[in-house]
């Protein structure tokens, strides 16, 4: 496993994304953790929105929460149920605190004025960090215009977005939101590496905790890895949720190397061809 600083800390650069237990049994959530604990991953996310991950994830990673990063987030816009999210959160993760927590899934321009306007959960956010109770404030978007206010807003630790070669060249969402960050000392964590496309209509779904359509074996993988952790500023990728995309993540970190310039110029070629899960047009679902 190779590692990034995020702040004062040092994280994996594979991020264990939270929805890989959804819905599995404790036994076979006990296996993933230990097996990605193993295999070095230090930074675990999650959120309320994931199904029953929250209620899976906290035993599971109880014995080993002095040893790892732990992200978590609310989706909620006012600071009154965002601090009870929080505290629900704590609860069923088993922990007194979080490394980081992030605003969840930012797509509006409304979402925004009600996160930074008078009772919005901005204020939850920072009173959590005075109390000590999160080391660190971010926020997840796949909106750019979105993105781009909250970081003109606050000094955010980090903002959590799609950085994916299709949705990057083809999409032309990405780079904008990856500039700011950097330009504002945020670091930028990674969604969607492992993504080539929506599912088509009436295409069968093969994995059922991907809303996309996931690369398909492990040399797309490692294209789609080294080409997100090849961007300038950005520390460590979330895996999708199912746990085989996390071991090929696992295995493509741990022979990276950046990409040289060439191969940039042939990924960004290849990758105009293809329908992005994403684009400056298109919003999450």
């Amino acid at each position: 496993m190779k590692y990034a600083a995020y702040r004062n800390e040092s994280i994996s650069r594979v991020g264990f994304g939270g929805i890989c237990v959804m819905n599995e049994t404790p036994k076979d959530a006990e296996r993933i953790v230990g097996t990605a604990i193993d295999r070095g991953i230090t930074y675990f996310d999650v959120a309320p929105t994931y199904g029953n991950a929250e209620e899976r994830l906290g035993p599971v990673l109880a014995p080993y929460r002095n040893s790892v990063f732990l992200a978590c987030k609310t989706n909620r816009r006012d600071a009154a149920t965002a601090k009870e999210e929080l505290a629900e959160s704590l609860r069923k993760l088993e922990t007194d605190h979080f490394d980081l927590y992030q605003l969840h899934g930012i797509e509006t321009d409304a979402d925004v004025d009600e996160i930074l306007g008078s009772g919005g959960a901005l204020e939850a956010l920072r009173d959590a960090k005075e109390r000590g109770v999160v080391r660190y404030l971010g926020f997840s978007a796949h909106n750019e215009a979105a993105a781009l206010r909250l970081l003109e807003a606050f000094p955010f630790d980090s903002v959590l977005f799609p950085v994916n070669r299709f949705i990057w060249h083809a999409g032309g969402t990405g780079p904008s939101i990856a500039a700011a960050a950097r330009e504002r000392g945020a670091h930028t964590l990674a969604l969607k590496a492992l993504a080539l496309r929506r599912w088509h209509e009436g295409e069968t779904r093969t994995w059922a905790k991907t809303w996309y359509k996931p690369v398909e074996s492990y040399e797309e993988a490692r294209e789609g890895l080294r080409f997100t952790l090849s961007q300038s500023g950005v520390v460590a990728a979330v895996s999708p949720g199912h746990e085989e995309f996390l071991w090929w993540a696992c295995d493509a970190v741990d022979t990276f190397e950046a990409l040289g310039e060439s191969e940039e110029d042939k990924i960004a070629k290849r990758s105009r061809a293809v329908s992005p899960v994403f684009s400056t047009t298109v919003t999450a679902i």
